[in-house]
């Protein structure tokens, strides 16, 4: 299975970054425009294309990224005038921080929460739940930042409202978590909702199957029987969140990341795309492919684990 899963990654990262290719120089916009003076005459203007490579078909401009790329050369940024692989690796560790930290609490809160409210189903903790899971999915999360950052920041003044840094303190590894603090609620709370309502939706499947029932005619307890059998079982949706999540892991927030100017590669893209920098597109689209495939492999194997009937059928 993973041999198999192996040889298809190459096809499918074909695939996406020619569609994203084209849709990319599809966009409205020039990233000339980035080098024009009033002074410059057409000729320096093409001039300027031409060095970019920008003036050559599109077919050539793919072929000669793909040629890169299978040599480890992600390009050169058009707006940054830098490295595009040196960029990344400049920004990932934020990134890496942020968005591990929120998933990682996200789970670790949702299980049991989700498990209760699956148990106390039309009880009021299930309704509060449930509650807090529809006002997490529905609150845009621009708007619960810039919440946040109004009550936190500007109000009560207890945590940072933006970057990832206090000027003079740039080796406190404390100010780094302060000023994380609050993006990583913002990001918690909006995936912690969407966890919870898969866990205890789950949680109601299992609690209804024969399994369960035969535990108790044994004599088994609700509570043993909900942590130590049915907690097996609805691990599984959450390790399909999981790998669809890996993505994040390395690309970032978009959203969560501008709003707090975190500079991870969440704000890196948005920047590339305003600038239409299209070195660094591609790089954080292919980047970000890449470990959505590598996450749904990695979900695939722990189902392998966490279902001893997955790994029989196969």
């Amino acid at each position: 299975m993973l041999t198999r899963r192996l040889l298809q990654l190459l096809p499918m990262l074909f695939f996406i970054s020619l569609v994203a290719f084209l849709l990319v120089k599809l966009a409205p916009g020039d990233p000339v425009q980035a080098y024009i003076t009033p002074r410059m005459s057409l000729e320096d203007i093409e001039h300027i294309r031409h060095s970019l490579g920008l003036d050559k078909p599109l077919v050539t401009q793919y072929l000669l990224w793909l040629k890169n790329i299978l040599h480890g050369d992600l390009g050169y940024s058009l707006i940054y005038h830098r490295p595009v692989l040196e960029m990344i690796i400049e920004r990932i560790p934020a990134t890496l921080g942020l968005m591990g930290a929120s998933l990682l609490l996200a789970i670790v809160l949702a299980v049991p929460l989700g498990l209760l409210a699956g148990a106390f189903k039309h009880r009021w903790l299930d309704y509060v739940l449930n509650l807090f899971a529809y006002v997490g999915i529905s609150v845009p999360i621009f708007w619960f930042g810039i919440l946040l950052i109004t009550v936190f920041s500007v109000q009560l003044n207890w945590f940072p409202s933006m970057g990832m840094r206090t000027i003079g303190m740039e080796d406190s590894w404390l100010d780094v978590l302060r000023h994380g603090i609050l993006p990583c609620i913002a990001l918690t709370f909006y995936n912690l909702s969407t966890y919870v309502r898969y866990v205890r939706s789950n949680t109601i499947t299992q609690l209804s199957a024969d399994y369960v029932q035969t535990q108790l005619a044994y004599g088994a307890t609700y509570r043993t029987i909900l942590f130590r059998h049915v907690l097996k079982n609805v691990l599984l949706p959450v390790i399909t969140l999981f790998g669809l999540s890996f993505g994040e892991l390395v690309v970032g927030a978009y959203v969560t990341e501008s709003v707090f100017s975190w500079p991870g590669m969440g704000l890196l893209g948005i920047q590339a795309i305003i600038s239409l920098d299209y070195p660094l597109i591609m790089a954080i689209i292919l980047l970000s492919s890449l470990m959505l495939i590598v996450g749904n492999l990695l979900a695939d194997l722990l189902y392998r684990f966490a279902d001893p009937r997955i790994r029989t059928l196969r």
